[in-house]
């Protein structure tokens, strides 16, 4: 018990209006970055973009599209779905789509750090940044929460 004094139904309701306002936050940034992905084609560098680094940009552009995709579904089952007293369905399905979308877009960030390293310095510097880039995203969206779970069990 969390001390609340609440329904189900309002616990539904406050679980779903934090996960549409992390929806917001992670939206901006998903398209924020897929737009600035979209642009570096028109850039003159981009047709010096060897094999690898093409692959590399195009695996990041579909990071990007899915991401974007992963976010944008649970606004589109919760307009279809909203009033057919599925709020529990609805929160559960969206909770996964999030953790999905923050999966690529934690993949998208340590990818563009490993692009713009390759690109701007060389393949070497770039894996070392990308290894450390994804070490900080695992200790910081896996490692904290984590820790901060335990913590909390035991307090």
């Amino acid at each position: 018990m969390d001390g609340r004094d609440e329904t189900e139904e309002e616990r539904l309701d406050r679980k779903f209006d934090d996960l549409l306002q992390e929806l917001r936050v992670m939206q901006t940034g998903a398209q924020l970055t897929a737009g600035f992905l979209l642009t570096l084609p028109f850039q003159k560098r981009f047709e010096d973009l060897d094999d690898f680094q093409l692959t590399t940009y195009l695996v990041l552009v579909v990071l990007a599209a899915t991401t974007t995709l992963l976010l944008l579904t649970p606004v589109v089952i919760h307009r279809r779905l909203s009033g057919e007293h599925v709020k529990g369905l609805v929160l559960a399905a969206a909770s996964r789509l999030v953790a999905a979308a923050m999966t690529t877009l934690s993949l998208m960030i340590v990818g563009i750090i490993f692009f713009t390293f390759d690109m701007v310095i060389d393949r070497s510097v770039a894996l070392v940044a990308g290894v450390a880039v994804g070490a900080a995203v695992a200790g910081l969206l896996l490692g904290v929460p984590t820790y901060l779970a335990r913590a909390g069990e035991r307090a």
